[in-house]
């Protein structure tokens, strides 16, 4: 008997079992655009035209390599707007003894799923997802009995399984973390690679059309479109990181820069949560460029500990404490995302740049996403949920398996700490010190208070001060609270008082 294998758009992975194992001549591979998932947030128009296109070009292969493949356009005739509806479309017309799927990335997804067996009424067979280098159950196992969930310590436990950047038992170069040396800010006379691009063709421009058709409500815009949307274009994005990115990836990972928003970075992100690559070949790609001299310790291993250590662990992390870790709010923040989110109008440049630059390429590296957009996201008391919502539709990187736990763990800090050691809030002086964003701001980062002072600086001490009952106590907090606690109390007042006046105008979505 056939089997109905369906395809999700985020594992587009020829090697995937699901799709290897397929009998080429009696299975069918079904792949569907289905509303259902396009809408269940408003994700970014550039997100969407690359996902179908992405999808659409893995069936052309699929087809190409003699699969029998069944695919639904987002306008055909009998698209049913839900995968569930799809496949129960595809059931009622084909003879299919078993509904095959790779276990989805997404907890919602899942939990659907597992219950399509009472609708459909054939076997529904959740097949392994074997791109990762670990699993949820494995990463279970490491959290078991242990008081801190630290990515490092599991980094390290992947580094000894897997024998990346290992001398024997030990790491290369003697240390498992060059974090230290890769906080450079960027000198303004460093000339950075051109962005690569990729000329669109007709499968791409036939999505744009659709795209800018039936959604032309949803956030962002379709010029430019710049993606990788096959295998080998995927590729040559990856071999052109590591020759022209990599070598200086490392000490200016951290760095931002006007008008630069690509910098060094990979962008491959998007390419590795959809299936397009590898984790295990990124990885020794890297590996290897390093064993050939080609890149210095400290970029090899910054850039493989963002997948091996960071990725791994978010996934692991993410199965092992849903659903709570949707709904988790320590700090009880409910204030409405500002409208400047969407449009990114605000006197202050820091949040303009990255709103833009988010808005114009459905990305921005993880600095961007942490230190200025999470930061002031933080500081300003904004709802989890509705953060989370926001950072898993603009960017065409994110899934909720990887946006959430950086999300509420990282930048909200809304589970508590299980994630991060301490909330990842800081004043406007970090983001002068790594970028050149403080020249061309409405405010002025040098000021504390009054109303030409930079936001973060109030907005910092007003959480400090908030929330000490909290995080006094937390190791990581000690210097400065030391600090706080050496302050005069009317800086302090002027400090709440400002924060206050700031975050009321916030609240009425008032020009900041």
């Amino acid at each position: 008997m056939a089997a109905l294998i369906l395809v999700l758009g985020d594992q587009l992975t020829h090697t995937l079992p699901a799709i290897s194992d397929a009998r080429k001549t009696v299975d069918t591979l079904l792949l569907a655009e289905v509303r259902e998932e396009a809408t269940y947030v408003n994700h970014h128009k550039k997100k969407i035209a690359f996902l179908f296109s992405a999808m659409r070009h893995f069936a052309a292969e699929l087809k190409a390599n003699n699969y029998t493949v069944s695919y639904i356009k987002y306008d055909d005739e009998n698209n049913q707007g839900s995968l569930l509806e799809q496949v129960k479309l595809a059931c009622a017309k084909g003879d299919f003894s078993e509904v095959r799927v790779t276990m989805p990335g997404e907890y919602r997804l899942l939990k659907s799923m597992q219950q399509w067996e009472h609708v459909l009424g054939c076997p529904v067979i959740f097949c392994q997802d074997n791109r990762f280098l670990s699993t949820p159950d494995e990463f279970s196992a490491w959290a078991e009995g242990r008081k801190q969930l630290r990515m490092e310590f599991f980094y390290r436990q992947m580094r000894r399984k897997h024998h990346v950047l290992m001398d024997g038992d030990n790491p290369q170069g003697g240390k498992w973390n060059y974090d230290a040396q890769n906080r450079e800010p960027m000198p303004a006379t460093q000339q950075v690679p051109k962005h690569t691009t990729f000329k669109t063709d007709k499968i791409t421009d036939e999505v744009i059309r659709l795209v800018d058709d039936v959604f032309s409500d949803h956030f962002g815009h379709l010029d430019n479109f710049y993606f990788a949307v096959t295998r080998d274009d995927a590729l040559g994005v990856l071999d052109i990181f590591l020759q022209e990115r990599l070598p200086h990836f490392g000490k200016f990972q951290d760095a931002m820069v006007e008008g630069q928003p690509w910098l060094y970075h990979s962008h491959i992100a998007f390419y590795l949560n959809c299936g397009l690559l590898t984790a295990k070949e990124v990885i020794m790609a890297a590996e290897q460029a390093y064993c050939a001299g080609q890149v210095p310790l400290n970029s090899a291993e910054g850039f493989i500990r963002q997948i091996l250590g960071w990725r791994e662990y978010v996934r692991g992390y993410y199965w092992h404490f849903m659903p709570a870790l949707k709904h988790d709010n320590y700090f009880n923040n409910s204030r409405t995302l500002p409208d400047f989110y969407w449009h990114g109008r605000t006197n202050m440049n820091c949040m303009r740049q990255c709103i833009k630059e988010t808005k114009d390429n459905a990305y921005a590296h993880h600095i961007q996403r942490l230190m200025v957009l999470g930061n002031f996201s933080l500081l300003t008391e904004l709802s989890p949920q509705e953060v989370q919502d926001w950072y898993l539709l603009v960017y065409a990187d994110a899934y909720e398996w990887v946006e959430l736990p950086n999300v509420a763990g990282m930048i909200l800090y809304s589970d508590g700490g299980n994630l991060a050691s301490k909330p990842y809030v800081a004043s406007g002086s970090y983001i002068n010190k790594m970028s050149n964003y403080c020249k061309n701001c409405g405010y002025q980062v040098s000021k504390k208070t009054g109303p030409k002072a930079c936001p973060f600086n109030y907005l910092y001490w007003h959480f400090i001060d908030k929330h000490k009952e909290k995080l006094s106590n937390n190791p990581r907090m000690a210097l400065i609270y030391k600090t706080y606690g050496r302050m005069k109390n009317e800086n302090i007042d002027a400090m709440k008082q400002d924060a206050e006046i700031f975050l009321s105008k916030l609240t009425h979505n008032e020009e900041v």
